[in-house]
């Protein structure tokens, strides 16, 4: 074959149409995989190269997936963003990143407009307020959107999320099955769909166990305020359990406990959320609740790729179930 090799003939040496080799190529999830490696086996033995610059006239869109997100270092969103850039880069994607001050309407709203002005194939925007996902009602039916970490229960969006309730039900029930009375909780930002959603668990979890649920400790996502939060419980004797809604909190909390005289997990246990990479180096090792950010990222690239290829899921939900690691905070209460 002196010519470049072309889709064409990709698909007759893989006994499949050329649609099929596009669907290949983009990571669309609706293709069988027998289907997938025969194209694939094809593609290598032809040496065959996707002509980027051609796709893009062809479709009046780039390669690149515009994403939206908080200018934040917070590890749940960071760690999102990070696993979806590689997802994507893996399907021959480029992603741009609009960071904005504030999650609130105007910001989200230009970050969103400015990717559409770069063509961007489609968009994903981290969107754990409720500032930032009303904007989103404001977007062009034209553009192929995913939101992650938004609103559960706000239809017409198709959203990827972690099942935060389900997170801090484990965290709840794992503190209440070693002996504890109830559980105490130090939450996130009241405007954060994540920290709503691990505050229903826990007090579902408790009413469910016949558990009276204590006053909630406000909190935001630090550790200076988790340790707030704690230098106030640790002066209360009935406090023996603690679920914190992240591991920062968790960290501030173990720190005043220490300093008030309060062992951990001797005298009271403490569960956080998020599995930060330092958790397991805490003093103690902390026990907590692992969302799975490598799944998330693949759904929302998934459902983000079908928009692409234009299929209707601007209703699709797909909830990502976190898991428990456990290790050395939880101990039986000794009183």
């Amino acid at each position: 074959m002196n010519r470049e090799p072309a889709m064409t003939d990709v698909a007759r040496l893989a006994g499949v149409s050329h649609q099929t080799v596009s669907r290949v190529l983009n990571g669309h999830p609706n293709v069988r995989e027998e289907t997938r490696l025969r194209v694939r086996a094809a593609i290598a033995q032809l040496g065959y190269r996707p002509n980027r610059a051609a796709r893009t006239l062809a479709t009046g869109r780039s390669q690149l997936i515009g994403v939206v997100a908080q200018n934040s270092t917070l590890f749940g969103p960071s760690s999102l963003l990070a696993a979806f850039e590689l997802a994507a880069a893996a399907q021959g994607f480029v992603v741009s990143v609009r960071r904005v001050k504030v999650l609130d309407r105007d910001s989200i709203t230009a970050a969103v407009e400015h990717h559409r002005e770069q063509r961007a194939a489609g968009i994903v925007v981290i969107a754990p307020t409720a500032a930032a996902d009303e904007a989103l009602a404001e977007v062009p039916t034209d553009t192929p959107l995913v939101t992650v970490d938004g609103d559960p229960e706000r239809a017409g969006a198709a959203l990827v999320t972690v099942d935060q309730e389900a997170g801090a039900r484990l965290a709840v029930r794992h503190l209440l099955e070693a002996g504890h009375e109830t559980v105490w909780h130090v939450s996130g930002p009241a405007d954060w769909f994540d920290a709503a959603g691990r505050m229903r668990g826990w007090r579902r979890t408790l009413e469910e166990a016949g558990a009276e649920a204590p006053p909630v400790s406000p909190a935001d996502w630090s550790a200076a305020s988790g340790y707030r939060a704690g230098l106030m419980l640790a002066r209360m004797p009935e406090v023996t359990a603690v679920f914190a809604a992240n591991d920062h909190l968790a960290l501030g909390i173990l720190r005043a406990m220490y300093e008030r005289g309060r062992s951990v997990p001797g005298d009271v246990s403490v569960v956080g959320f998020d599995d930060v990479p330092e958790a397991g180096y805490f003093i103690p090792p902390l026990t907590t609740v692992r969302p799975d950010f490598d799944t998330v990222a693949a759904q929302a690239l998934s459902l983000l790729l079908s928009g692409i290829s234009g299929e209707e899921n601007g209703t699709a939900r797909r909830v990502v179930t976190p898991t428990l690691v456990e290790r050395d905070s939880v101990g039986s209460p000794t009183r």
